[in-house]
């Protein structure tokens, strides 16, 4: 388990706030991974070494080890332990119930004799109220990520939608501020929103925010880093598709290394200029 003070001291010890998004995808990855007993996690464990000194933290997607079933389940459970210990481990799955059941998908990602699994943080959808939240803030050291402003084209349908305090995703902030601190909870919020990042800052000015949509999404990590950065950094930029596919040959790993390493060279030159390294 990572503490906010042990992931402030990552990013500055490898000068980088890069999350590798482990989506990973058994259509998509070397056709000769194929021949190995389990090519998920044959494919996450190289991705994995050839990146693990160049980014603070990782996130397997959950969707895509479980459309696989037992075995998808199993590669997850592999590759959560397999993770670096000095990176923060992040499931992103998204998930949002009642109390009861929250509790339930609680332990099978935080409870190592539950399910096989430890992660440091989970993605939470709070559309539910604290009932969605609460369960997993139960697990102390653990952190909860949640969804505020996406970079999907639905977060039109809600998020911006105007509550008569300010659009919806503000309002999801200020109030998930009132369950725990920037010590416990992060909230997801995507690059393409960068312009919004000065407005989230009013509401969340110490918590980490985890940012997808750098690089295959289009998101510009300069912006994110203008608008969002703060003394401590703040940022866990992910970017998944552009590392982790970056050759479909049997160099994927070290391509994989040289993509995340343009990108933890231009993260070291914005930590530089704000002043955080």
């Amino acid at each position: 388990m990572l503490s906010r003070q042990q992931l402030i001291q990552q990013i500055k010890q490898k000068k980088s706030f890069l999350c590798v998004g482990l989506d990973t995808d058994i259509e998509k990855i070397p056709v000769f991974l194929k021949e190995y007993p389990d090519p998920l996690f044959e494919f996450n464990k190289r991705i994995i070494d050839a990146t693990r000194d160049l980014c603070i933290a990782y996130k397997p997607n959950a969707a895509f080890y479980e459309r696989h079933g037992v075995t998808g389940l199993q590669s997850l459970i592999k590759t959560s332990e397999y993770l670096p210990k000095d990176c923060l481990s992040i499931i992103d799955a998204k998930r949002g119930d009642i109390g009861n059941t929250s509790g339930m998908y609680a332990k099978t990602f935080f409870d190592k004799e539950a399910a096989g699994m430890d992660f440091d943080a989970i993605t939470v959808a709070p559309y539910m109220g604290n009932d969605s939240v609460i369960p997993f803030l139960a697990f102390e050291g653990k952190w909860v990520i949640i969804l505020a402003l996406t970079s999907s084209v639905g977060s039109k349908d809600f998020q911006y939608l105007e509550t008569g305090n300010g659009p919806l995703y503000e309002t999801v902030i200020q109030k998930a501020n009132t369950w725990a601190g920037a010590d416990r909870i992060m909230y997801v919020v995507g690059a393409t929103k960068s312009t919004e990042f000065t407005n989230i800052r009013k509401y969340a000015p110490d918590n980490f925010l985890l940012v997808p949509g750098i690089g295959a999404q289009g998101g510009s990590l300069k912006d994110v880093c203008q608008y969002g950065m703060t003394k401590e950094c703040g940022l866990i930029v992910n970017s998944s598709r552009a590392i982790i596919y970056a050759s479909n040959g049997e160099d994927f790993a070290e391509a994989a290394r040289a993509e995340a390493l343009k990108v933890q060279q231009q993260m070291q030159a914005e930590l530089e200029k704000a002043g955080v390294i």
